[in-house]
């Protein structure tokens, strides 16, 4: 059999997921307002009797696990290139096609080891397994991570798991490590996640808004870590930290503004163990909603003598949503007149609603590109893409600029959640020196769906939200070809109600051999997972991606598109490398089209059945690997060492 080429790179993106028309029209000035569907998680015509007492939540799915949380902030993902095709690219490409998308991909892979971190596996390439010993870090720091959310405190997607779980791994190897966020309260079950928190008795006046805000900090010391809560009465309202049902909330500039203000005081007032943090401090900012804080350093300390020994360290998980605001909203951010520059921001004249729009607007994350000292995105591949075109959002050029400052490193995951051999939530364990019960697994998960139970017959699961960045508008256009093959497929998320229509369509019509579950939840997350023979991911854009290290871990095989995180984690299926042995934990189809993932997963599919051994080879490479945070907090030192070596910003 063959192996499914990787086409190039250039290529992989004219299908690129900014040229379309899916995006919202742009609003006045260009400010629109996301707006994202909270549905309740049901299941189908399925029945789950083993989910019973599970609560079924409104939570992101895993492999939005990237950092799109913030998706319900104020922008979602307006694009900065002009309409042009919208067409997706056939597989059908001249052998001459074929070798220039060869020699592209290559010149690709050379420019995104540029932004390699040493010890990031996607640079050290045919390393099957990488593993740190756990050491204290060479120098210690006080580390600062401002965040609008942090599990399990507050969670939508990847930038919550980040937040909760990379501060312990830092913690862990010595260092001290603060983690700021609002203190949500919305009147659920998850209010509980703050019980254990105490109120400081620290007050701290905060002048934005064109008046004084006060808020107070709550802390509780867990794992190593001091996590503080900032604690304001717009921070109490029912939703997700960034909207409810009806949409994205109104003042969410607000919020995220007393946030950051609030985090930059922390270190100077709140004495924590006895001591404060103090001002050589490195804050580890966050997306947009944290994008202020290195702007508020340059603007409103160093220039007084605070904070210049600090650095900033701005982490993009998702460079779609930039807090953009209306010009005259600068006045609100507490900033000097005399830095609407960092922030200043100008729609093209395409982007513009009308002949007498300006186009003028204040992008927070545009300011804090400027302003932080180092950028870190959450993989190697994805800090390239935001440096083209297809993937800067508008922001590219500037990003370009500071290239020489920008890293990516990959997320970690949680081993111990994530683990088949001691996963609650599973019902037969396994692991890598004995995983003969992942079959079983696969069966008991067929009997709860309501399917034929067939162990032999390949069964694809996906994980996500029903999105167009999800590219779930391919597998809608796969689907009645796939049905024709010999296999099961199981889909389990949420989001655009005619995808969710679909799925039911698609039970109703495929009875054995397509299950959904509309809406999320975890234990049957897990079951997939663990149940599944290959795990589809074809996503247009994926910072990094969690769901296909999960799957490797538990010995199902991803099949993915080629970008972002994806790219980076997932190497492609070559069954003739070393000697016949073969290489890869699983297919990277590009370019981005229904024939070229219809093809991958036939070829997945075709080798569980017909080459028992090379799947076999598969699935251990894919168990071995090491996706611990314990090896990206090693890269992490690497970049803290970096911060230091220059002067911070001033102006």
């Amino acid at each position: 059999m063959a192996s499914l080429q990787i086409s190039g790179g250039s290529v992989r993106f004219v299908a690129g997921f900014n040229r379309t028309g899916c995006i919202r029209p742009i609003c006045s000035l260009g400010f629109p307002r996301s707006r994202r569907r909270i549905s309740i998680g049901r299941p189908l015509l399925l029945r789950c009797s083993t989910l019973s007492g599970e609560s079924e939540t409104d939570e992101i799915t895993d492999s939005d696990r990237d950092g799109s949380g913030a998706s319900s902030a104020s922008l979602l993902g307006f694009q900065l290139a002009p309409p042009g095709d919208q067409q997706i690219i056939s597989t059908n490409t001249t052998k001459e096609a074929t070798h220039q998308e060869e020699n592209t991909d290559a010149t690709d892979e050379s420019e995104m080891a540029d932004f390699g971190v040493p010890g990031n596996r996607a640079v050290e390439e045919g390393a099957a397994e990488i593993e740190y010993t756990t050491v204290k870090a060479e120098v210690i720091n006080n580390l600062v991570f401002v965040t609008s959310e942090a599990a399990p405190y507050s969670k939508t997607g990847g930038l919550g798991d980040v937040c909760g779980s990379l501060p312990i791994a830092l913690a862990g190897r010595g260092h001290r490590v603060m983690v700021i966020s609002p203190r949500y309260l919305n009147g659920t079950s998850a209010d509980k996640n703050y019980s254990r928190a105490k109120d400081l008795g620290v007050r701290v006046t905060v002048h934005c808004f064109g008046g004084s805000q006060e808020v107070s900090f709550y802390h509780e010391y867990r794992d190593g870590v001091d996590w503080v809560f900032i604690d304001h009465q717009s921070y109490h309202r029912p939703g997700n930290p960034y909207g409810d049902s009806k949409g994205a909330f109104g003042d969410n500039q607000f919020r995220f503004t007393l946030l950051c203000h609030a985090a930059c005081e922390a270190p100077l007032v709140l004495p924590l163990g006895g001591f404060t943090y103090g001002e050589k401090s490195l804050f580890l900012v966050n997306d947009w909603h944290a994008g202020l804080v290195p702007i508020l350093l340059a603007a409103k300390y160093r220039p007084y003598g605070v904070y210049k020994d600090a650095r900033s360290i701005l982490i993009i998980h998702n460079l779609a949503h930039q807090g953009v605001e209306p010009a005259a909203s600068y006045s609100n951010l507490g900033l000097p007149s005399e830095w609407y520059g960092a922030v200043g921001w100008v729609f093209p004249t395409w982007a513009r609603t009308h002949a007498l729009d300006t186009g003028e607007a204040v992008n927070v994350l545009k300011g804090a590109i400027v302003t932080s000292d180092r950028i870190i995105t959450v993989s190697q591949g994805y800090a390239w893409e935001i440096t083209t075109v297809e993937g800067g959002y508008g922001l590219q050029d500037l990003l370009s600029s500071r290239k020489s400052v920008i890293n990516g490193i990959t997320n970690g995951i949680n081993i111990d959640e994530w683990d088949p051999s001691k996963d609650e939530h599973i019902p037969f364990h396994y692991s890598l020196d004995d995983y003969s019960n992942k079959v079983k697994c696969k069966m008991a998960l067929q009997k709860e769906l309501g399917l034929p139970i067939r162990p032999e017959c390949p069964m694809i699961g996906f994980i996500g939200r029903l999105d167009y960045q999800k590219g779930i508008d391919l597998i809608q256009t796969a689907g009645p070809d796939l049905m024709v093959d010999d296999i099961q497929f199981v889909m389990l998320g949420s989001g655009d109600p005619k995808c969710e229509s679909w799925m039911r369509s698609m039970e109703e019509t495929y009875r054995d051999k397509f299950r959904g579950w509309v809406g999320f939840n975890v234990p049957i997350s897990h079951r997939i997972t663990a149940g599944c023979d290959i795990l589809l991911m074809p996503s247009r854009f994926e910072p990094c991606g969690l769901n296909q290290l999960y799957a490797m871990r538990y010995g199902t095989i991803p099949v993915v598109h080629a970008t972002g995180g994806l790219r980076d984690t997932v190497e492609n299926f070559n069954p003739y490398a070393e000697g016949g042995a073969g290489t890869g934990t699983g297919w990277v189809f590009s370019p981005l089209s229904k024939d070229s993932m219809v093809s991958a997963l036939r070829l997945a599919a075709a080798t569980y059945r017909e080459y028992k051994e090379s799947w076999e080879g598969l699935v251990r490479r894919g168990m071995i690997r090491n996706y611990s945070w314990e090896n990206a907090a090693v890269q992490y030192e690497q970049v803290f060492q970096w911060v230091f070596m220059d002067r911070p910003y001033i102006n």
